[in-house]
């Protein structure tokens, strides 16, 4: 029913392939997940261009994680051109207003957001446009996976049950529009002492490729609850640009060269 009636999916120009990265919840890695990916994608001899827009209207955090500040200048054509960083293209509502101002906004004009940040951007030619979706299942990925052609959908979990239930509503959400899901990341999977190298199960262990097995999915990956991605992060040098040796740099590439062989088949 929800195939009914919906508007005819229009291309972004010169973007070929768009990947979202969605959540069920918040707090799970999302968005920090969604930066590393589109690094990775980057490094990947295969792929010339990445562009990564910041769908959270009310939490965007693309700005602070990729170093960037500013205002987007204007092109000939009235269209915004994106911030450039680490060789990524990057537009995000963070862009448009003060770092710490609220954005109250109602469903229309956040919509309107939505669609500006999608069709009034000069992206040029990518190869990939990953897009950090806004947690839930609500109107922002129901607008974008109506309006646009998405490649797939990567869904991002910890292994708490709690946060596997939102998951799962957000798979089925991508599954009742068509849009194909490429599998669950695992983040925060497990705990290593950096002192002892003790591994700890913080969030349960395997819980995501449980979920995974039962949805007939699977998981891309694995990330590790290590003290580096925060950090690098929350300094806006992502863990696969300033330290791409480390293994939890390596499980980011890992994932992202596994989204590009799923694309291509």
């Amino acid at each position: 029913m929800m195939a009914r009636g919906l508007p005819k999916q229009k291309p972004i120009p010169g973007v070929k392939h768009v990947v979202v990265v969605a959540s069920g919840k918040g707090g799970v890695g999302k968005s920090t997940t969604a930066v590393n990916l589109a690094l990775g994608l980057a490094a990947s001899d295969h792929v010339k261009a990445v562009g990564l827009l910041d769908a959270d209207v009310y939490g965007p955090s693309i700005p602070r994680m990729m170093n960037l500040k500013g205002n987007p200048e204007v092109s000939d054509r009235n269209l915004m051109i994106p911030l450039v960083n680490y060789g990524i293209q990057c537009m995000s509502m963070g862009f448009l207003v003060e770092e710490t101002a609220p954005v109250v906004w109602r469903g229309l004009m956040v919509m309107s957001a939505i669609e500006r940040l999608l069709r009034q951007v000069d992206w040029g030619e990518l190869d990939y446009l990953v897009i950090d979706m806004p947690p839930g299942t609500g109107d922002v990925q129901l607008s974008i996976s109506q309006n646009i052609p998405v490649s797939g959908a990567v869904i991002v979990s910890t292994p708490q049950d709690i946060a596997l239930l939102d998951a799962r509503r957000g798979a089925e959400m991508f599954h009742k529009v068509n849009v194909p899901v490429l599998g669950l990341v695992q983040n925060m999977s497990v705990f290593r002492c950096p002192k002892c190298d003790h591994q700890t199960h913080i969030f349960g262990e395997d819980g995501a490729k449980q979920l995974a097995a039962t949805m007939g999915l699977d998981i891309l990956g694995d990330i590790p609850l290590h003290i580096n991605i925060r950090e690098t992060c929350d300094l806006g040098k992502p863990v696969v640009v300033s330290n791409p040796e480390s293994s939890e740099a390596k499980a980011y590439v890992a994932i992202a060269l596994e989204i590009i062989k799923r694309i291509s088949k």
